[in-house]
């Protein structure tokens, strides 16, 4: 197990131009299908993604539900999106990049202030630990980039 405060990591390579992966990445849905925690990403302000946009983020663990307030801090399109979720002070950021044949895909979480107590509680006493969330979720970053692989090289 590494540290639960660490930078994470996962990245593909799509058979896709950029403006694909963007189009799949600015919809809501595809991170609540794509993601083995997200429920569901729903909008609180009018406009669809954008930056200075706030999001509910509902996930879910097993029999843990709990909700997360996000907001879109970068909006670069067909480049860059993140967006920080202000309850534990991680970034999630997605970069996208052509290649000769598609586009590179990474996305990173990176936490831009310490992890909150009540989220290290959160974590010990409903899932199953800081370290096996953290673990989880780093596998999880990789599965959510294989389904938008998936997705956008089929359709």
């Amino acid at each position: 197990m590494a540290e639960v405060d660490r930078d994470m990591r996962a990245e593909v390579v799509i058979e896709a131009p950029p403006e694909r992966v963007w189009e799949l990445l600015t919809r809501t849905g595809t991170h609540a299908e794509a993601s083995p925690e997200l429920v569901a990403m729903l909008p609180l302000k009018p406009g669809g993604f954008r930056a200075g946009q706030w999001f509910l983020g509902v996930n879910r663990r097993k029999a843990a539900v709990w909700p997360t307030r996000n907001v879109v801090t970068i909006f670069e399109p067909h480049r860059r999106l993140a967006w920080v979720t202000t309850t534990s002070g991680a970034r999630w950021l997605f970069e996208l990049e052509a290649t000769g044949s598609g586009t590179r895909l990474v996305q990173r979480r990176e936490l831009v202030r310490a992890l909150p107590k009540i989220s290290t509680l959160f974590a010990n006493l409903a899932l199953g630990g800081e370290n096996g969330h953290a673990d989880e979720l780093e596998t999880g970053m990789a599965a959510t980039l294989q389904h938008i692989k998936r997705a956008a090289e089929t359709g």
